[in-house]
């Protein structure tokens, strides 16, 4: 059994999470439920920071905001001392409804709008990373409009992508982000915004994939950043001041998931910048920024569902269902994405009944969870899912008419509803009637 965080097993056999009994606050605020162990998220947090601040490096930990994205978790975030990596102008509106620092805030993105770029240069934002061309041509009109400097980071293709135990070194070529160090797009795109002067080049942001047990991958990656970092100051008098290695972190959703603890990561990037340096005798030591997400808020959250109908076919399946389903979590269907899950309030029983748990949506595909060991259930008992924290609600969707479930942060003892439950009346709030005899 894998429990995460501040989550065990407590007084009447049910599951607790930051000192809060979760079948009590199933029966209060409803399910399904996304509860948050914010002490975990806390911790998290400081695990990737002080690695950097042990070394003496300067940093910037920026919280990958699609991973999960509201204004309370924004403000948890700024209370922890992060920056923020924001990809629409939703979730720059976010946070800055949340009160979050504008110049802790990083603007991602493969096809930025020229509104969200405006937006973002208005609001003064900490710094832009240039995906591509395009976006090139529309900051430099904007930054001449505003009477502007832009600061950016040019997003790298390296080259090298990870499938947790597997680094290819050409894989990642194929990639919708990003400008390619290998065929000349990356000097390409240098030369241009070097040129201009509106742009503030502070240096370059990388990404090589997502849920990564291993450092192989960033090390190779760095390997080849510095490479060209090396010709670049020859051919172009230019080194950066930030080399931003992106995030991907895992966590252990299963028993089949080994990640490393956060500084692990954070040493190993450390080592390796600091071994290619060396190379630099003149050169001062670049700022690492990186931007966990998942890593951040995914083993922190859990998903508490009622258990309602179940189907037994005999010598074939036990399908036993819950109230929510790829409208909460549509990783399973998306991805095979896997989960762990227990009995909330049957946590001490045996669990000898190999059962697959299904969603309430009207399709066939609304699996959440293959052959899983549970005790024996009916419809007076509680499904948690674990690790539903990341991608849980922020991929959350009204398919079939279903309301998102509400939000709830427990730290101390202490729960705060941070996301109200929709309500029928907000699934049709933007919808307008048929205008009379409009067809006819």
């Amino acid at each position: 059994m894998n429990l995460h965080g501040t989550a065990q097993i407590g007084k009447n056999e049910h599951l607790w999470i930051g000192g809060a009994d979760t079948v009590e606050l199933a029966k209060k605020y409803g399910t399904p439920l996304y509860l948050y162990d914010v002490a975990l998220i806390r911790n998290r947090a400081k695990g990737f920071k002080k690695a950097f601040e042990e070394k003496g490096i300067g940093y910037q930990v920026a919280y990958a905001s699609k991973a999960f994205s509201s204004i309370a978790i924004f403000q948890l975030m700024n209370q922890e001392g992060l920056s923020l990596d924001v990809v629409s102008g939703g979730e720059l509106y976010t946070a800055l409804q949340a009160g979050f620092p504008a110049d802790r805030i990083h603007f991602h993105g493969n096809n930025k709008s020229p509104a969200e770029l405006e937006f973002a240069l208005k609001s003064h934002i900490g710094c832009i990373v240039v995906d591509n061309f395009h976006e090139i041509h529309l900051l430099k009109t904007l930054g001449e409009k505003l009477n502007q400097k832009v600061n950016i980071l040019l997003r790298l293709t390296p080259g090298i992508e990870a499938h947790t135990h597997d680094y290819i070194i050409t894989g990642q070529e194929d990639s919708k982000f990003g400008f390619d160090l290998g065929n000349g797009q990356a000097d390409k795109a240098l030369q241009e915004v070097l040129k201009s002067f509106q742009f503030n080049v502070l240096g370059v942001h990388c990404h090589i994939g997502s849920q990564i047990f291993e450092t192989d991958g960033f090390t190779l990656a760095i390997d080849k950043l510095f490479s060209h970092f090396k010709s670049w100051n020859n051919d172009f008098g230019y080194f950066p001041d930030v080399v931003n290695l992106g995030g991907g972190f895992g966590i252990q959703y299963t028993d089949e998931d080994t990640p490393l603890k956060p500084e692990q990561y954070v040493m190993a990037m450390i080592e390796e910048v600091t071994k290619q340096m060396s190379k630099f005798k003149d050169k001062k030591m670049p700022e690492i920024w990186i931007e966990p997400g998942r890593s951040l808020v995914g083993d922190a959250g859990t998903t508490i569902y009622s258990i309602g109908s179940q189907k037994e076919i005999e010598g074939v399946r036990h399908y036993v269902s819950v109230d929510g389903g790829m409208t909460d979590n549509i990783r399973p269907a998306l991805y095979q994405a896997k989960y762990d899950a227990y009995v909330a309030n049957k946590m001490n029983e045996t669990m000898t009944n190999i059962v697959s748990i299904a969603g309430k949506c009207c399709e066939s595909g609304d699996m959440l969870i293959w052959d899983l060991a549970l005790p024996k259930v009916n419809d007076s008992d509680y499904l948690a899912v674990t690790c539903t924290g990341a991608y849980g609600y922020s991929m959350a969707n009204n398919y079939n008419r279903i309301q998102r479930p509400a939000v709830v942060f427990v730290e101390d003892g202490e729960e705060q509803l941070v996301v109200k439950r929709e309500t029928y009346e907000d699934l049709i709030r933007q919808d307008l009637p048929l205008k009379t005899k409009v067809f006819v």
